[in-house]
C-alpha cells in the first residue's frame, strides 16, 4: 500500500537534524511560480521580500526549522550557461538564504563522475526521502516517500558529493 505523501510544513516540522533538498533539472513549470516567473520575464523583477504573501509560508517554515537546530541544506546542480529560469530562481535565492538556508550551486559538468538518484528529492534526517516527481513540461505530479535504507544511502552519498564540489549562492555567478 502506498505511503501518503507529508505535505512540506510535516516533513520540515517533523525533522530532527537535517533537511536536504537537491535539484537538478533547468527548469521547472510549476503552477505556483508562473505568475511570478512571467513578472520577471516581462519586466526582470523578482519578489526578494521575505515576508511578501508569496514567500512567507516558505520562510516562515524555514525559520521555525533552522530555530530547532535543523540544518536546511539546498544544492542546485544546472547545466551552463544557465536557463533563464535558472536566472530566475538564481535572482530569487536570496529569499531561501535570508529564512536560514544555505544554497549552492554545482555546474552539471562538474557532476559528471557523481552517482545521482534519477528524481530531486529532500532527505529528512538521513533517513526519510521525499522525491519531487515532474513531468516532462516541468509541472509537479505527484509526489513519493520512501524510508528504504539503501535509497537514503545513495541520496546522502549523492548529495554531500555535489555539496562539497558546489560554489555557495553569493559566490556563484551567472554566466
Amino acid at each position: 500500500m502506498p505511503q501518503s505523501v507529508p505535505s512540506f510544513a510535516e516533513l520540515l516540522d517533523g525533522a530532527k537534524e537535517s533537511a536536504l533538498h537537491l535539484e537538478m533539472r533547468d527548469s521547472y513549470g510549476v503552477a505556483s511560480e508562473a505568475e511570478a516567473l512571467a513578472r520577471w520575464r516581462e519586466t526582470g523583477d523578482v519578489d526578494t521580500d521575505p515576508e511578501s504573501p508569496y514567500w512567507s509560508p516558505w520562510t516562515d517554515l524555514v525559520r521555525r526549522t533552522v530555530a530547532r537546530g535543523v540544518v536546511v541544506r539546498r544544492a542546485r546542480i544546472v547545466s551552463e550557461p544557465v536557463s533563464d529560469y535558472i536566472r530566475y530562481e538564481h535572482a530569487g535565492t536570496i529569499v531561501n538564504l535570508a529564512a536560514g538556508e544555505e544554497v549552492r550551486w554545482l555546474a552539471r559538468r562538474q557532476a559528471s563522475d557523481i552517482p545521482l538518484p534519477g528524481n530531486d528529492f529532500w532527505l529528512i534526517d538521513s533517513r526519510l526521502i521525499r522525491w519531487n516527481h515532474f513531468t516532462g513540461a516541468g509541472a509537479s505530479a505527484p509526489g513519493e516517500v520512501t524510508e528504504d535504507p539503501d535509497a537514503a544511502r545513495l541520496c546522502t552519498t549523492a548529495f554531500e558529493a555535489v555539496w562539497s564540489r558546489a560554489i555557495p549562492h553569493n559566490e556563484y555567478k551567472i554566466n
